[in-house]
């Protein structure tokens, strides 16, 4: 079912400090910041030649990484995103195998355009997932 690593994601409390240091430190191609109301974050993709990295930066006060970055005041690793060729297929699987998909159950379009769907971290060893349909 699971496919390539699409991205993972880490929690910035500073997202123009971090776009900065992966660009200008470590000389990494970044993209320009997008907002996305609809999950509560301001996203960039740092590329990388495998995969990508996320940095999440809170959108509003009811942002889900605003409490992440409470808990984590300097930022840390937030999820990692496997890519799905079927995300509905995915899903239902994953709810028959007992699987815990946050939300109401429907995909979201993602910050790549593309449906997403997220899994609670309590069935997966302590580790958010992310699945986007390619």
């Amino acid at each position: 079912m699971l496919g390539r690593v699409n991205h993972i994601a880490i929690a910035v409390p500073d997202l123009a400090a971090a776009t900065a240091s992966y660009r200008d430190t470590l000389g990494a191609t970044v993209s320009a910041a997008q907002a996305l109301p609809e999950h509560g974050v301001t996203v960039v993709f740092v590329e990388l030649p495998n995969t990508k990295i996320e940095l999440l930066e809170p959108l509003g006060e009811g942002s889900p990484i605003a409490a992440f970055l409470d808990k984590n005041p300097a930022g840390g690793m937030h999820h990692i995103c496997y890519e799905v060729a079927d995300i509905q297929a995915a899903r239902d699987h994953l709810l028959a195998s007992g699987a815990r998909v946050l939300g109401s159950g429907e995909p979201k379009i993602g910050a790549h355009g593309k449906p997403v769907l997220f899994l609670h971290p309590k069935d997966f060893f302590g580790t958010l997932v992310e699945l986007e349909q390619v």
